[in-house]
């Protein structure tokens, strides 16, 4: 009798977005790499951790590049490539930018049978026909450890690309997903999440950010920073805002949605490996309530696969936002705010 096929998650070291470097050791990695000057067409690079490249062509046309691939996130291959691929794609949108076309980054193991591979491509295949853009090719590798994922290329008006550090004081944070993902998942994999949280976090990794970037992108009010909170966290990404305005962020403990049963789980320490990461990272630059417990901390530095955007906005153009987005189909939650001071982020 053959051995049972062992579950994708199973063969995962750490999951979904969860699974990147840690940012202290990427930052020390990356010092000093430089491969020369900065082109001055090169608008966006290493320097504020941005989620893409942004290339100059010509006075009205910039091109925009990102790749992203990750282990398993949940054992269906089909929602998982469906999840790694709206990620992947998710940047493209951040930036303020329109995707036109991608590649498939693949690593599978040799033992798994050639359907799995095949559904895990027809679940980023399903994604890119969602999003309008077509795959146009990609590379293969065999590994021990599944990943999968994109490189993705987009278009924007140089004078339009919306960037993490455009940030002014006075501005309100908008974000476009509950956070938690990475609890949820973590709970997945060891068997403690219920199916109703299951479904709603497949749910959720799986909806394509597109309908918020373009609003955001939209021009119909203003936006002075853009990114996605993905594997750094609220706290992480929300640094990103405030250290490249050099801003004091706020967020506000009560204003930020959470997935069902991630609070409970986080206070019964289903915590991934990749969160306690963040928290360790971000709170030499956080500032907590006294007494706040571990629990919440890991639940807003959680890395997040596919979470939503993070939009900064005129305090003024706030509700014409939430309006536009709720036009969508798109649930916002005004967070937080943007101030002068420390760079850095406080939560009260």
């Amino acid at each position: 009798m053959n051995a049972p096929l062992p579950r994708l998650t199973q063969l995962s070291n750490c999951a979904g977005c969860a699974a990147k470097l840690r940012p202290d050791l990427l930052q020390k990695v990356l010092r000093g790499l430089a491969s020369g000057p900065r082109p001055k067409d090169a608008l966006v690079g290493f320097e504020t951790s941005d989620d893409a490249a942004v290339y100059r062509l010509r006075p009205d046309l910039a091109v925009v590049e990102t790749v992203d691939f990750f282990p398993p996130v949940l054992d269906d291959p089909y929602a998982y490539g469906q999840i790694a691929a709206a990620n992947a794609m998710s940047d493209i949108w951040a930036m303020g930018a329109k995707a036109l076309f991608a590649l498939n980054l693949v690593a599978f193991p040799k033992e798994l049978p050639t359907s799995m591979l095949r559904a895990l491509l027809a679940g980023g295949a399903s994604k890119a026909k969602e999003a309008g853009i077509p795959i146009l090719g990609g590379h293969s590798v065999q590994s021990p450890e599944p990943k999968y994922g994109m490189a993705v290329t987009g278009v924007v008006h140089p004078k339009k690309v919306l960037t993490n550090a455009g940030g002014r004081a006075g501005d309100v944070l908008l974000l476009t997903k509950p956070i938690g993902t990475g609890i949820a998942t973590t709970a997945l994999k060891r068997g403690l999440a219920s199916k109703a949280l299951v479904r709603r976090v497949t749910a959720q990794m799986a909806t394509l950010n597109q309908a918020a970037g373009e609003v955001f992108a939209s021009g119909r009010f203003r936006v002075h920073a853009l990114t996605d909170v993905t594997g750094f966290g609220l706290l992480g990404h929300g640094l990103e805002v405030a250290l490249g305005g050099r801003l004091r962020a706020v967020v506000e403990l009560e204003r930020v949605p959470l997935l069902p049963e991630v609070a409970a789980l986080a206070e019964q320490g289903v915590v991934p490996g990749g969160t306690k990461t963040n928290l360790a990272h971000a709170s030499k630059k956080v500032r907590f309530p006294t007494g706040l417990p571990e629990a919440v901390k890991h639940v807003l530095a959680d890395a997040q696969t596919n979470g939503g955007l993070l939009a900064a906005v005129p305090e003024r153009d706030a509700p014409k936002a939430l309006r536009a987005l709720e036009a969508r189909g798109v649930e916002a939650w005004l967070v937080g705010w943007l101030e002068a001071g420390r760079p850095g982020l406080t939560v009260r």
